[in-house]
C-alpha cells in the first residue's frame, strides 16, 4: 500500500481557504482524512511504504502555549520577557478515520407507515443521492419517488433521482452523526430505493461494493450482491429503537483495523450485520413467506473510511537574552505523539544550512552533518510538545522542519520553515515584516499563492517527467507497442489534469473588476465602438429566453408552433433564445441522447429545425443548441450484457465510456467529474471523443445555424474540455448547467453560501471563461429570502450579492425558473406568487438574465415586458454596479449604475435624494422599480 501525505501550512494572517487545498494529494492510492497517523515522506518525489497507526477520533482543540521549564545545564535561562518575533504555522494533516453507515428500515407497528433511515457517525456533508426502482421496471435504472417520499430540504436530479443533504445531530455527549429518514407507504408499486452516500466536502462517492446501495421494498427481488436485507440485519420485531439506533452510531465511533483501500472515491465498504447473536429461538423466527409481499424490517451497518483533514499548529517566538546576547527560540506544537524537529541556522539570504555550535538541548544529535535533530519535549498537559534552542547573533536566520510518525515530514508548502533573526542594525518587533503581507494587493497576493501552490505539483510534474522519459526509452528500444505509447500518454494527460484541479481549487475567488478592467476601460474610452462580444457573455447586453418548457415534446411539431412566437419574443427585447435538445433520445424531452447526427426529435425534424433558427435570425434573435456532452445512451450490448456499445455515425465503444461509472463497465480513464448514472459517462479525456465532439458541434453551427450552446450537466467532465470545444465552435454565447447542493444546517439553508458559488466560479474558471453559468447559488437564496420573509439573505458578508453575480456578474446567467424546476416536473419551483418579485431582482442586477417560457406567456407578460424596457433602456449588462441600501427581514434595496433603484418586499425603501431624480418607473405586488429621470 502506497500513501502519500501532505501538509499545507502558512502564516495564521495570511491564512485563507485552507479546506480547498483538499485535493493536493497526488498519490494513486488517494488519502484519506480523519484520525490514524498517516506516514510518508512529503518533502520526497517518491512514494514510500508505510504503516497506519490506528487511533481513536482526534479530539480537535485550541492550541495552548505555556511557559515551560528548560534545562538549565545546557540553555540559558530566559532573562527578559520581550519577544521580538512571533508566528504562528497551522499544519494540516489528512488522517484516515473508519466510521459506519447505518442502514434501517423500520415498518412501525401498524404496518402501514414505513420508514428507511441511514446516518453516518463520520464528520462531514454528507448528501444522500437516491430514487427508487419500480415493479415494473426493467433493470436497473432509478427513477424519482413519489413526492409524499421525499423529504424537506431535498432537491431533484433531473428526472431520476433526489439529493436530501443528512441532517447533523448531537448527543449528550458531544459526539456527532448525520441521518436522513425517508417516510412512506408500503406499496408492490415500488420494489426498492436505491442510493449512494456524497460527501459534499471532498466529493467523494461511497457505494457498496463498487455498486449502488439497495434496499428491497419487497421480498421477491432477485438476490443480488448490492442488495441490503433481512438476512443479514433484523425482523421488525427485532428493530431497534431510535434512541437505540443514535447510541450504536455513536458506539461504533471507535477507529478499527484498516485492512484494504477501495477503488472508488477512497471508499472502502464492506457488509456487517449489527446482530451480535441471534436470539436462542431464532429458528421460530423463520416462519414461511407470508402472503404479503412486503419485506420485514431490518439494520445494517457498513463500514467506511475517509479523508479528514487535523489541523494543528506550530508556534516560534524569539527573544532576545540580556545576559549572553544570544536569541533564545521557543517553539510550541499541539501535534500529539513524537515530534522531532530538524533544525538548523543560516547566515545570510541564501538560507543554507548550518549546524549551530553547542549548548543544544538535550537529546540532540547530528543530522547529516548540515543540521541537528531535536525531540521536543512532551508538555505536562500531555497535549503537544516544546523545546527551547538558542543561537548566536552571527546567525539571520532559524531554518526547520517537523518529523512524525517515523517517516511523515512535515514542512511549510514544501519549503523549510523559516525564521529571520535580527541583524545588528535592525529589529524586527511582532510580526511587522509578515504583517505587510496582508495589506498587498490583490494581484500580489494571486501571485505569491500561485508561488506556494506550486510546490503542491512537484510530485505531478516529477511523474510527468518520468513518464515521459519512458516514452523516450521505449522509442530509444523500440520494444513497445504504440498501444503501450498511447497509455502513457493518457496517464500523462490525467496528471496534468489533476495538477490542474489542484492549481484552480486553491485560487481565490475571481474579482470580477480585476478580470474585466481591461474591457471596461477599453469599452468607456471608445463608447462608439460595438461592444466586444465574448462566448461566456456575448455583448455583455443579452436576455436569454428559455424557448421551451417540459412538456413542450408532445406536440411534435413545438419547432413550428415556437416560430409563430419569433416576433413577439423580439419585440419584447430578447436577444438570445434557448432551445431544447436536438437529437434523437431515448426520453422523448432529448437529455438522454443516442444518436447525435440524427436530428429528428419529438420536437421535429430537422428541416423544421433549420426554419425556426433561420426565422429568429430575421428578428435579430441568436440562437442556442442544448448540447448533451456528458452521457449518452448506447445503442448496443456488450458481450456481459452491458449497454455500453454506441451506433449511428458516432459507433464509439465501451473506450468512450468512464472507468468509474458503476453501471457501464467502461474501459476509459477515471470521470473528471460526477457521474449521472441512468446513462454512460463518456470520456472525454479520449482524443478521438474530443474530436468527434467538436466535429459534431462545428457541424450543428454550419448545419443548423446554432450560434451558441448551453450545455447540460457540466458537473460530470472537466471544464478545460469544455475550453475545448468552446475554442474549437467559437459560439457567439455559451452557458454551462453546473448544478449541486446548496448548504443546509438542520435543515435550513445556511446564509453563507461562498462553498457552493466557488464550486461554480471554479468551473467557469476551468473553462477559461469561455462559458458562464447559471447562478444557482442565486435561485437558491431568492428561494429562502422571499419564501420566509428573510430578505437580509440577499446580501453576503462583503455587502455583495451572495450568489455568482456577486463574484463575477459578466458569467453569472440569472434565472428563477426552468424545465427542469418549473414546467409540470415542479421539483424546486420558486415560491408561489412571488415570481415577479425574482423578476424585478434579476432583470435589474448584473449578469445575464434567463426568463422561462412558461412565464412569458402567462398574466406576468405585461409585468416581464415592463422590467425588461426598463433593462434595455437604462443600459444594464453583465457588468453593471450594484450598491446594496437595505438588506433586511422584511425589503432588499439597490441602486443599479446609479440610473435604477428597486426595492423587493413588504418592507419600506425610497432611494435617497441627492444627484439623481427618482421616479417610479414600475410597481407591483411587494416591488419597486425607480429610475432616474434628471
Amino acid at each position: 500500500m502506497s500513501i502519500s501525505t501532505t501538509v499545507f501550512s502558512e502564516p495564521l494572517f495570511n491564512f485563507k481557504r485552507c479546506h480547498y487545498h483538499r485535493l493536493a494529494t497526488v498519490s494513486h492510492s488517494k488519502l484519506n482524512q480523519h484520525s490514524l497517523s498517516s506516514s510518508s515522506l512529503f518533502s520526497s518525489h517518491k512514494y514510500d511504504s508505510c504503516s497506519w497507526i490506528l487511533k481513536p477520533p482526534h479530539k480537535f482543540f485550541s492550541p495552548k502555549f505555556e511557559t515551560f521549564a528548560t534545562d538549565t545545564d545546557t540553555l540559558e535561562s530566559i532573562q527578559s520577557s520581550d519577544v521580538i518575533f512571533n508566528q504562528t504555522h497551522p499544519i494540516n494533516r489528512i488522517e484516515l478515520v473508519e466510521g459506519k453507515i447505518f442502514v434501517r428500515l423500520d415498518q412501525g407497528n401498524d404496518l402501514k407507515n414505513s420508514e428507511l433511515i441511514v446516518g453516518c457517525n463520520l464528520p462531514g456533508k454528507w448528501i444522500l443521492h437516491w430514487g427508487v426502482s419500480r415493479a415494473d421496471d426493467i433493470g436497473s435504472e432509478w427513477d424519482q419517488p413519489p413526492r409524499d417520499m421525499i423529504p424537506a430540504g431535498s432537491i431533484p436530479i433531473k428526472d431520476y433521482a433526489i439529493e436530501t443533504p443528512l441532517k447533523k445531530s448531537s448527543s449528550s455527549e458531544g459526539d456527532t452523526f448525520h441521518e436522513v429518514r425517508i417516510g412512506f407507504k408500503p406499496s408492490d408499486e415500488i420494489s426498492a430505493i436505491n442510493f449512494v452516500l456524497k460527501d459534499e466536502e471532498t466529493g467523494a462517492w461511497y457505494q457498496h461494493k463498487g455498486r449502488d446501495f439497495k434496499v428491497p421494498l419487497v421480498n421477491y427481488l432477485k438476490e443480488d450482491a448490492n442488495l441490503l436485507g433481512p438476512k443479514t440485519g433484523l425482523s421488525s420485531s427485532q428493530a431497534w429503537n431510535s434512541e437505540h439506533f443514535v447510541f450504536s452510531i455513536l458506539k461504533s465511533s471507535l477507529v478499527k483495523a484498516i485492512r484494504d483501500i477501495g477503488q472508488i472515491s477512497n471508499v472502502i465498504l464492506k457488509s456487517e450485520s449489527t446482530v451480535d447473536k441471534v436470539q436462542e429461538n431464532s429458528s421460530e423466527s423463520e416462519s414461511p413467506k407470508k402472503e404479503n409481499s412486503q419485506v420485514e424490517g431490518f439494520n445494517v451497518e457498513l463500514s467506511l473510511t475517509k479523508e479528514v483533514t487535523v489541523n494543528n499548529s506550530i508556534s516560534v517566538s524569539v527573544r532576545k537574552c540580556s545576559e549572553t546576547a544570544k536569541y533564545l527560540l521557543d517553539l510550541e506544537t499541539d501535534i500529539p505523539g513524537d515530534v522531532f524537529l530538524h533544525w538548523g541556522a543560516s547566515r545570510d539570504d541564501l538560507r543554507i544550512w548550518e549546524a549551530p555550535p553547542a549548548p543544544h538541548p538535550p537529546q540532540t544529535v547530528s543530522f547529516k552533518k548540515t543540521a541537528l535533530r531535536t525531540q521536543l519535549k512532551s508538555r505536562g498537559s500531555g497535549e503537544g510538545s516544546s523545546v527551547q534552542v538558542s543561537l548566536g547573533e552571527e546567525f539571520s536566520g532559524f531554518l526547520f522542519v517537523l518529523k512524525i510518525n517515523q517517516n511523515t515530514w512535515l514542512n511549510n508548502n514544501g519549503n523549510d520553515f523559516y525564521v529571520p533573526l535580527p541583524t545588528p542594525g535592525s529589529l524586527i518587533i511582532g510580526n511587522i515584516e509578515d504583517q505587510s503581507k496582508v495589506v498587498k494587493s490583490e494581484v500580489t497576493e494571486e501571485t505569491s499563492e500561485e508561488e506556494s501552490n506550486s510546490a503542491f505539483t512537484n510530485e505531478i510534474i516529477n511523474e510527468i517527467r518520468s513518464l515521459v522519459t519512458g516514452i523516450s526509452s521505449v522509442k530509444r528500444r523500440k520494444t513497445k507497442s504504440k498501444e503501450a505509447q498511447e497509455t502513457i500518454l493518457q496517464e500523462i494527460e490525467r496528471l496534468a489534469a489533476e495538477a490542474y484541479s489542484i492549481f484552480r481549487t486553491s485560487v481565490p475567488t475571481f474579482s470580477e473588476e480585476v478580470i474585466v478592467e481591461s474591457e471596461v476601460a477599453l469599452e468607456s474610452e471608445s463608447p462608439e465602438l460595438p461592444p466586444k462580444i465574448c462566448s461566456g457573455t456575448g455583448t455583455g447586453y443579452e436576455i436569454v429566453c428559455q424557448g421551451f418548457n417540459w412538456e413542450s415534446n408532445k406536440s411534435g411539431r413545438w419547432y413550428m408552433e415556437l416560430k409563430e412566437k419569433a416576433e413577439e419574443l423580439s419585440s419584447l427585447g430578447f436577444t438570445v433564445i434557448w432551445l431544447p435538445p436536438p437529437t434523437d433520445s431515448v426520453s422523448p424531452e432529448g437529455y438522454m441522447p443516442r444518436d447525435l447526427y440524427n436530428l429528428n426529435s419529438r420536437y421535429g425534424n430537422i428541416e423544421e429545425l433549420k426554419d425556426v433558427v433561420k426565422t429568429f435570425h430575421k428578428f435579430g434573435i441568436k440562437v442556442l443548441g442544448d448540447a448533451v456532452l456528458n452521457h449518452r445512451c448506447a445503442q448496443h450490448q456488450n458481450q456481459n450484457g452491458i449497454w455500453n456499445i454506441f451506433g449511428g455515425r458516432l459507433n464509439w465503444d465501451d473506450r468512450a465510456v468512464v472507468a468509474d461509472d458503476p453501471h457501464f463497465q467502461g474501459r476509459g480513464n477515471k470521470s473528471s467529474g460526477d457521474n449521472f448514472h441512468a446513462a454512460p459517462n463518456i470520456d472525454h479525456s479520449q482524443d478521438f471523443v474530443r474530436k468527434d465532439i467538436k466535429e459534431w458541434l462545428c457541424w450543428l453551427r454550419d448545419e443548423i445555424g446554432y450560434d451558441g450552446w448551453r450545455l447540460d450537466f457540466v458537473r460530470g467532465f472537466w471544464g478545460g474540455y469544455v475550453k475545448d470545444y468552446m475554442d474549437a465552435t467559437k459560439p457567439y454565447f455559451s452557458v454551462g448547467e453546473y448544478w449541486d447542493s446548496l448548504s443546509y444546517t438542520y435543515g435550513e439553508m445556511d446564509h453563507n453560501q461562498d462553498a457552493h458559488r466557488q464550486r461554480i466560479v471554479d468551473w467557469i474558471s476551468a473553462a477559461g471563461g469561455s462559458a458562464g453559468a447559471f447562478d444557482v447559488t442565486t435561485k437558491g437564496i431568492l428561494h429562502s429570502a422571499l419564501e420566509r420573509c428573510e430578505y437580509w439573505r440577499l446580501s453576503d458578508q462583503q455587502g455583495k450579492p451572495p450568489g455568482v453575480l456577486g463574484w463575477w456578474p459578466s458569467r453569472a446567467v440569472t434565472f428563477i425558473e426552468n424545465h427542469d424546476t418549473g414546467s409540470t416536473q415542479g421539483h424546486w419551483r420558486f415560491p408561489r406568487d412571488k415570481e415577479m418579485q425574482g423578476y424585478a431582482y434579476t432583470l435589474t442586477h448584473p449578469g445575464t438574465p434567463s426568463v422561462f417560457f412558461d412565464h412569458i406567456f402567462s398574466h406576468y407578460k405585461k409585468e416581464i415586458a415592463a422590467l425588461l424596457s426598463i433593462r434595455k433602456r437604462n443600459g444594464i449588462n453583465c457588468r453593471s454596479k450594484v450598491k446594496i441600501h437595505k438588506s433586511e427581514r422584511d425589503v432588499y434595496a439597490a441602486i443599479i449604475d446609479e440610473k435604477v433603484a428597486m426595492k423587493i418586499g413588504p418592507g419600506h425603501f425610497e432611494p435617497p435624494s441627492g444627484s439623481q431624480n427618482w421616479s417610479t418607473a414600475w410597481e407591483g405586488r411587494d416591488y419597486k422599480i425607480w429610475e432616474d429621470a434628471s
